[in-house]
């Protein structure tokens, strides 16, 4: 079992899916800072939904601009554990999947590209390089081989059997919008709070580059995400943010400033008490807090 704890000796569970910025391992971190009392809880951008299966609340709402990733939350929400491993290892059987048949994986990928199922998506991801998703423009998944590396591993298989039992204990709606698009369809309530981890405009991944089929991060979707965030707590909805403020020497100005407005919190990722240097191109990791 993860060892990863916070305050109240909560266990953290951690996603199976390796997705960009995922938030396991500043969780501990993250969590005391939390609301101690949430009704609704608002994943905005949930990717590997690490931080929703954690949450303490009545009711957890996980929202993410990429369907794939959701598409494969669903599917874990939907199905019975035994149902979830028996297919994937009907797909590692079938496709003679290892650490080192490379023919065997470009098949399944070849297929998944055809069918779109989530569970095939999985599989794949368990061995392809990094674990990582990623697409190309026609949302054909075209991550490489993790030649001996990846594999669905007894430790995998143990997160996800972890992750999925923490999933279904939830009261829990999974849906796929943009940010914008998600928030205005929604009642908050005095004990709702919401969770934003959008992508790091001074940092570049395969989910926000604008190269990979999906709707890129700029200035102006910085700028729109920021005076939502203004707009919500105009209206005293409590918010957290993930985000960073410097990034291999270059500093988000626009972040910077709006942060003067709120608390902000300044995480270590090195998870041990030494501070930052950013000279040598660390990122300032931030939690931005509206109460």
């Amino acid at each position: 079992m993860n060892k990863l704890t916070v305050k109240n000796n909560q266990q953290i569970v951690a996603s199976p899916m390796n997705y960009i910025g995922g938030k396991a391992k500043l969780l501990t971190q993250m969590m005391p800072y939390f609301p101690a009392k949430i009704d609704n809880f608002y994943d905005i951008f949930a990717g590997g939904a690490n931080v929703a299966v954690n949450i303490n609340a009545q009711k957890v709402f996980i929202n993410d601009i990429n369907k794939y990733v959701i598409d494969i939350i669903s599917f874990f929400k939907e199905n019975e554990i035994d149902n979830i491993l028996n297919t994937i290892y009907f797909y590692i059987e079938k496709y003679s999947l290892s650490k080192t048949n490379k023919e065997g994986f470009l098949r399944l990928r070849t297929d998944y590209n055809k069918d779109k199922n989530p569970i095939k998506l999985y599989t794949l991801i368990c061995y392809s390089f990094n674990y990582q998703f990623r697409f190309n423009n026609n949302h054909d998944y075209n991550n490489p081989f993790g030649l001996e590396r990846s594999h669905f591993s007894k430790v995998l298989e143990d997160k996800l059997i972890r992750f999925v039992s923490k999933l279904k204990e939830k009261d829990v709606t999974i849906s796929c919008q943009s940010f914008d698009t998600f928030l205005k369809e929604q009642k908050f309530t005095q004990d709702s709070f919401l969770y934003f981890d959008p992508p790091y405009l001074i940092t570049t991944g395969s989910y926000n580059d604008g190269n990979r089929g999906f709707k890129n991060w700029t200035v102006s979707q910085e700028r729109l995400l920021l005076n939502t965030l203004d707009d919500l707590n105009q209206n005293k909805v409590k918010f957290a943010l993930s985000n960073v403020l410097t990034h291999k020497g270059k500093t988000n100005e626009i972040l910077l400033e709006f942060s003067k407005k709120y608390r902000v919190i300044e995480l270590n990722k090195h998870y041990n008490n030494s501070s930052y240097n950013t000279s040598t191109g660390e990122s300032k990791e931030i939690l931005l807090l509206n109460y």
